[in-house]
């Protein structure tokens, strides 16, 4: 591709060709219309913040490269990134190439941080999907993938390390065809591959790019494209012109009259069809051997949105719930989002997105969801752990704000003149706990204090203390999730613990429906306390518990209706008898007694808790577990031994997959009970070559012989306690 933005075409009026929110009223240009705000995503270890590292490169915004494998990559500051090689939390970096500014999140590639990745994706306008090119489509993959999906991120497709023996093009693309679903359009293809990679073709320009190995990819000429894939580029070069030209009326009329359509023309329809979701544009390379990072860079200013692309932002009035919209425009009143926040000893970094208006140093904010005033001491834009300060953020921009006290992960940001609520964010319930108890007594605070901070930073971890044994538990997505945290504690707060071993965080659920009642009646002279709360008990599909109110004739006074529904879900997270929390549960409020005197909220409170215990005693509990979607790769030769041992773990084997070399790739859901310490079980059944990931899935029922033993072992812990 040459470096001409396709926006200032003269193949035809920009004005009529271009989105119309790129231009004021003048016909110039608007600055939005140059910033990309973008997230690399993708499987752990399919080199995502490799890519990211040589963007930087490439742009001049660092002049060496810190290699991943050696703990030196900008992107991965945490010191627990940096002796694991991996990327945990999502870090922002900026940039520039060829006249765009690049905002960029690097997200984690683990599933026990799909936090990141989630609230990241609801910020961003565009996204590069890294896949390995051996690999093809991992369950990560997928996992993003979909994450991207419901936030409507337009995306291009980077294939990683086509030097890397058993890299195979055309396998890969057809993996994010068929296991993604998505229009996979290659507008590159490899020359050579494996060990033999040197080169790619262009297949809108028709040229062939071959990369200098002297300076190590980093230069290239052109050349005519091979003989032996002249071929083949052109059945790529016709699928994505036809691609292209269904995306405008106008460049379809011009195609089936049998015109050749302008490669600007083709690089805008498909930029229309990229952020339609129609077209997926596909590119490759190697971005540790520094080939094809600039044509990527490329692409993401030719395909990928401008915040002006995605026109409007819709929320609602806090207070009455009428629909609200905000667009991109500095002159239209502040709607931001926060959607992360760092605990930092010079004082918390809250990172925010704004839509509209802009947020400057020293303004007072109103928190739409705290209802609470915030004001603005500090505001920057981070280049990983470094940062830049400004005066200003913007609509279209991605910064941090230090000062604040009482914003959250997922809070919108306002004026409390103009107040608008914004979408928030879902995040998974945690699966895995753990006892953690610092080793000197004096530290007892400090942990309290730490855990505190850890969890406004982490919405998927949890800390709280376990009122039977006194015993604080924190809780997470899975083992690796609370050993990074565990680390933490010891390297940032400077607090040495012992924990204990990771346990199931269980659920219970009614055994079936019931229609009970809650009665709280008591009289100690003068005023009494009297509530009686009848309600319908369902169990359903969804893991939340839900309520409602069906109450006719003031049976129950409308204002006390609120104080049941508290009482009702304080007794879920009590989790009488096991001290399971409760799921499943929908409960309607449908009759019921009051006392003109001795009612109060309080006493409805304790009706509402009242019911659940009596509807446990009638109809009895079921205990659940935490059931995982699990994908194991492992060499075809011992693909017998691996499914054997997923058997004994009480495994459902969905399906087994070839095509990945001499690996078999198996697909199933098995119960994390089962799965501790399963990665050492794994590497002695395969020599040491078999990977395992897994992403929580449901919670199911567990059978009679294990929930019998659950509720032995309860009843012994609580025995030993009373001794």
């Amino acid at each position: 591709m040459t470096t001409r933005d396709p926006s200032t075409t003269k193949a035809a009026d920009p004005k009529q060709r271009i989105h119309i929110p790129w231009y004021d009223e003048g016909g110039k240009r608007r600055p939005l219309a140059d910033v990309r705000n973008i997230g690399i995503m993708a499987h752990i270890d399919a080199g995502k913040t490799t890519v990211t590292e040589r963007i930087l490169f490439y742009s001049g915004r660092i002049h060496r490269t810190g290699e991943v494998h050696e703990g030196a990559a900008t992107m991965d500051h945490m010191k627990e990134e940096q002796e694991r090689g991996i990327t945990i939390t999502s870090a922002a970096t900026n940039t520039s190439w060829k006249g765009c500014e690049l905002n960029i999140i690097d997200t984690p590639g683990h599933v026990d941080f799909t936090a990141e990745v989630e609230r990241s994706l609801r910020v961003l306008d565009g996204a590069v999907a890294v896949f390995d090119a051996q690999a093809g489509v991992e369950p990560q993959s997928e996992t993003v993938w979909r994450q991207a999906n419901r936030y409507k991120v337009p995306r291009i497709c980077f294939l990683n390390k086509m030097d890397k023996a058993g890299a195979d093009f055309d396998a890969a693309v057809e993996s994010v065809r068929t296991q993604l679903g998505a229009n996979a359009f290659p507008i590159q293809y490899p020359i050579g591959q494996e060990q033999d990679f040197h080169g790619l073709v262009d297949v809108l320009e028709n040229k062939a790019i071959i990369w200098d190995e002297e300076t190590q990819g980093r230069r290239w000429h052109e050349e005519p494209v091979p003989e032996d894939l002249r071929e083949k580029v052109d059945e790529l070069r016709l699928a994505i012109v036809e691609a292209a030209a269904e995306t405008d009326d106008e460049l379809l009329e011009r195609y089936l009259g049998g015109e050749e359509l302008h490669r600007d023309d083709l690089l805008l329809a498909i930029r229309k069809g990229v952020l339609s979701g129609s077209i997926v544009p596909v590119l490759c390379g190697s971005a540790l051997r520094n080939k094809g990072v600039q044509r990527l860079m490329d692409a993401i200013c030719y395909f990928l949105p401008c915040p002006l692309d995605i026109d409007k932002i819709e929320g609602e009035h806090p207070d009455t719930g009428e629909p609200m919209e905000r667009h991109p425009d500095v002159d239209e009143p502040l709607s931001a989002l926060a959607f992360k926040t760092v605990a930092d000893k010079n004082g918390d970094l809250y990172f925010v997105r704004v839509y509209s208006g802009s947020i400057k140093q020293g303004m007072q904010l109103w928190n739409a969801v705290r209802r609470k005033r915030e004001r603005v001491g500090r505001l920057m834009i981070m280049h990983a752990a470094d940062r830049e300060a400004v005066d200003e953020l913007r609509a279209g921009r991605i910064g941090a704000v230090v000062g604040f006290k009482d914003t959250y992960t997922g809070d919108t940001l306002c004026t409390k003149e103009d107040p608008i609520l914004l979408e928030s964010m879902q995040f998974p319930e945690t699966v895995i706990s753990m006892a953690i108890h610092p080793k000197s007594r004096g530290d007892r605070d400090k942990l309290g204090e730490a855990l505190t901070r850890l969890a406004k930073e982490d919405p998927t971890f949890r800390a709280y203390t376990d009122d039977e044994t006194g015993d604080t538990i924190i809780s997470g997505m899975g083992e690796l999730h609370l050993e990074v945290l565990v680390s933490r504690l010891l390297n940032e707060f400077k607090l040495d613990c012992e924990v204990g071993r990771p346990k199931v965080a269980y659920r219970q659920t009614l055994k079936k429906a019931v229609d009970i009642e809650g009665k709280h009646a008591k009289q100690t002279g003068g005023r009494g306390q009297f509530a009686v709360s009848r309600v319908q008990c369902d169990v359903h599909d969804e893991t939340e518990n839900t309520f409602e109110s069906t109450v006719v004739g003031g049976s129950v006074p409308r204002e006390y209706i609120g104080a049941v529904e508290k009482g009702l879900m304080n007794a879920c997270e009590e989790g009488y008898p096991l001290g399971f929390p409760f799921v499943k549960l929908h409960f309607n409020l449908h009759d019921g007694k009051h006392h003109e005197v001795d009612s109060s909220e309080m006493a409805f409170q304790e009706s509402g808790r009242l019911v659940l215990r009596n509807a446990t005693a009638q109809v009895g509990v079921d205990i659940l577990e935490p059931w995982m979607k699990v994908t194991i790769t492992a060499p075809e030769v011992n693909l017998g031994d691996v499914l054997g041992s997923l058997n004994q773990r009480r495994g459902q084997v969905d399906r087994t997959e070839s095509g990945h070399g001499d690996a078999m790739r198996i697909y199933g859901h098995v119960p994390l009970a089962e799965m501790f310490k399963y990665s050492e079980v794994l590497r002695g059944l395969s020599q040491g070559r078999g990977v395992y990931t897994m992403e929580p899935h449901e919670y199911r029922v567990v059978p009679s012989s294990i929930s019998e033993k659950i509720r032995k072992d309860i009843e012994q812990e609580r025995k030993n306690r009373k001794k």
